[in-house]
């Protein structure tokens, strides 16, 4: 089976509220976007809300992002969230009250069933886009899948990880890159990524915030470097992506996880409209063929 070209994400739940959410990498620009963490109904809500408004006035498709889970702590000491349980009602009334699609990640076999009731995309981190056996777990549920390529993988190995997933029956797969390590503690950022993963035939993504991290660059958590997000936003924009995965939180200074990398919310909305912009010329101009493979 081979993945999608365009992914219609909240379709089987489309109501007078919303419509789905087209991703496509010849598509308009969508926006995966929400704080870090789940930290708590209200922040949650307050938030969805926020971005809702956002989304409307840009008439940009917005998927809700949050974790109800950190597992990839840097430290065991770190927040990591308030777990599964209490996560399920939430996510449930985000979508019912905002009427977004909504975003999580999974990190166990056991998550993906459940989370696929409440969630309309199930994300699987880069530290586990090899494990295959969750891979397979998150795509049989029938939802929608982000899988963020891993740290430690080059581009044109994608196609093996996409192709676990579309083994397993569900074509309706992202790509997602968030940077490559480069020594210690530092991440760096290759657009020619973006059309090699393009040639696999699935959406792709690209994770603004995550490429600023700094791995472990606090010691005990990691650092980053925001003032870089729009820099590198810009960038895989104009070479062209189907969405841009953006964390984004009120005041990133004191939020529990993530903070150095995440776009303030007062900043998201003027980045965005600048993005529309970047990908309305993108797509007027046909992309180059590109070879998928190593040097």
């Amino acid at each position: 089976m081979q993945p999608n070209a365009v992914i219609e994400v909240g379709t089987a739940r489309t109501n007078d509220r919303k419509r789905p959410v087209r991703i496509g990498n010849r598509e308009r620009l969508s926006v995966i976007a929400g704080p870090c963490q789940l930290e708590s109904r209200q922040h949650a809500l307050e938030t969805a809300h926020a971005l809702k408004e956002i989304a409307a006035r840009l008439d940009i498709g917005l998927i809700y992002k949050t974790s109800f889970d950190k597992a990839n702590r840097t430290s065991a000491a770190a927040a990591r969230g308030v777990g599964l349980a209490e996560a399920m009602p939430i996510f449930a009334e985000i979508r019912d009250v905002t009427g977004l699609p909504t975003l999580t990640d999974v990190h166990e076999i056991d998550q993906c069933a459940p989370v696929a009731e409440v969630v309309d995309v199930l994300q699987i981190p880069a530290f586990l886009c090899r494990q295959t056996d969750l891979i397979i777990a998150a795509a049989r549920t029938g939802a929608a899948l982000n899988i963020k390529k891993g740290q430690f993988l080059s581009p044109w190995e994608m196609i093996n990880v996409i192709a676990k997933a579309t083994s397993a029956g569900n074509p309706n797969v992202m790509a997602c890159e968030r940077g490559v390590s480069f020594g210690y503690n530092m991440l760096v950022s290759d657009m020619r990524a973006l059309p090699i993963m393009a040639r696999i035939g699935c959406p792709v993504v690209f994770d603004a915030t995550h490429s600023v991290m700094l791995p472990g660059g606090q010691g005990d958590r990691s650092g980053g470097q925001r003032e870089f997000v729009p820099v590198l936003a810009r960038a895989a924009v104009a070479v062209g992506v189907a969405a841009v995965f953006i964390e984004t939180h009120p005041d990133p200074d004191n939020a529990p996880s993530d903070g150095p990398n995440m776009l303030p919310l007062s900043q998201l909305e003027s980045l965005l409209r600048e993005l529309l912009e970047y990908d309305a010329l993108a797509k007027r101009r046909p992309q180059p063929a590109v070879v998928a493979g190593g040097a």
